[in-house]
């Protein structure tokens, strides 16, 4: 491949729609590089990825790390595992994903992927084919847009609304959807943007789905790390109204992102995804993925029933603190607004007020000026597809996310506007 050919076959923008998406990783790449390695007197605070493992508060639960060592130790999984997964594994994540449901699950509803990112291309690549598009939400999470331009897949955004709790815009849904739409995908609790929805909203979402005669594609990673008035409801809840794939994996709730352990599930009672064409399909697709270690997936059913509540109440509670030191800390800075405030996942959105701002030019400019002067990484929300706000992560070290706000405040003030 050279100057954007491939085999002598020119890719235009148009082909390549990727080069178009632009990727958290990259951008927080490049936003260390920025920082300016000779300022040694402060160190870098990254508030940019949703990684909680960087920060000495967060950690997995004794039992997940026993669970692979017996499994390694056993000296029975160092071999290939099938490529949907483990029996046993895919039947404990089913019985997990039951314990919510009023339904239960199968080992045959359940496929073991690396991760959630996995995940996502799995789901897109079932549902792409010529001419098809896929809803997606705005603000939302860009490896899914990444996904659909590999898959040629139109993708079409609909608004999450701040002022209500960035609930789904359903009418525009029903505006923007055709004959030629798969999907919709609803991710909840909310990456970027910290919320969680009742019932009555999912429940909604579900009957419009329904009446639009597409299937919803449920991101529930972040899925029962919630710390609000609204407790987590899986979207398979209402599995009997309209078919549901359900993502998910060990990484948030377990703290476990580097074990790249998740699941691709079909929350259907209705039964279409056991289709044997629809199976076929979907097991033809694993035979060419690579999934995680064996001895990772061999873990798991240890790790799903032996880990207690307090593990969970103890994440859980820092989330809660760090969350409302962000909130508390950010409304002392004038020139950014919060509409909401955080109640689960690991991340919240905030407005910038430009007009506030000298010599800032838009996000970008913001977070890219904020990391070479103050040391401190926030993501620029036009990566999550909302220009001129920010995204940041709160699942960091409270004393360290009090440092780098204080940075950020101290930053806004330098750069506001002198009004006589």
């Amino acid at each position: 491949m050279e100057n954007g050919t491939v085999n002598g076959y020119e890719m235009d923008e148009k082909q390549d729609r990727s080069r178009s998406v632009i990727s958290i990783k990259a951008i927080l790449s490049l936003l260390l590089e920025s920082v300016d390695e000779n300022n040694h007197s402060r160190s870098v605070i990254s508030l940019g990825m949703g990684d909680p493992t960087a920060h000495s508060c967060f950690h997995t639960t004794h039992v997940a790390p026993e669970a692979v060592v017996d499994a390694l130790q056993s000296g029975k999984f160092n071999g290939y595992a099938p490529p949907v997964g483990l029996p046993q594994t895919r039947r404990a994540i089913a019985e997990y994903l039951s314990r919510d449901l009023p339904y239960k699950l199968s080992s045959d509803d359940v496929f073991i992927t690396s991760g959630c990112t996995q995940a996502i291309d799995v789901a897109l690549a079932m549902l792409a084919r010529p001419g098809a598009n896929i809803l997606l939400p705005r603000p939302g999470f860009p490896i899914y847009e990444l996904c659909a331009a590999f898959r040629h897949l139109e993708v079409r955004h609909f608004d999450l609304l701040p002022e209500k709790g960035w609930e789904v815009d359903l009418d525009t849904i029903e505006a923007i959807a055709d004959q030629n739409t798969v999907a919709v995908v609803i991710i909840n609790p909310g990456n970027p943007c910290g919320n969680v929805y009742s019932y009555q909203h999912l429940k909604k979402i579900a009957e419009t789905a329904e009446k639009l005669k597409v299937l919803v594609i449920a991101d529930e990673v972040y899925g029962h790390l919630v710390f609000g008035r609204n407790p987590f409801v899986p979207m398979g809840v209402f599995g009997s109204i309209v078919p549901v794939l359900t993502l998910g994996s060990l990484s948030k709730r377990w703290v476990v992102p580097g074990w790249r352990l998740g699941w691709f599930a079909t929350s259907d009672p209705s039964g279409m995804f056991r289709n044997p064409k629809v199976v076929e399909r979907i097991k033809k697709y694993f035979d060419i993925l690579g999934g995680p270690a064996t001895f990772i997936q061999a873990a798991v059913p240890g790790i799903l029933e032996l880990t207690d509540e307090v593990f969970f109440k103890k994440t859980i509670s820092i989330l809660k603190q760090s969350s409302d030191i962000c909130f508390d800390r950010l409304k002392e800075i004038p020139c950014i607004s919060c509409p909401y405030k955080p109640e689960g996942s690991m991340a919240m959105m905030m407005k910038l007020n430009l007009s506030l701002l000298e010599d800032i030019s838009d996000d970008i400019d913001f977070c890219f000026k904020l990391a070479r002067e103050e040391l401190v990484i926030i993501l620029p929300g036009t990566a999550v597809g909302l220009k001129n706000w920010l995204r940041i992560t709160f699942a960091a070290d409270p004393v360290a996310l009090e440092e780098a706000l204080g940075r950020v405040k101290s930053f806004c003030l330098r750069h506001s506007k002198q009004f006589e």
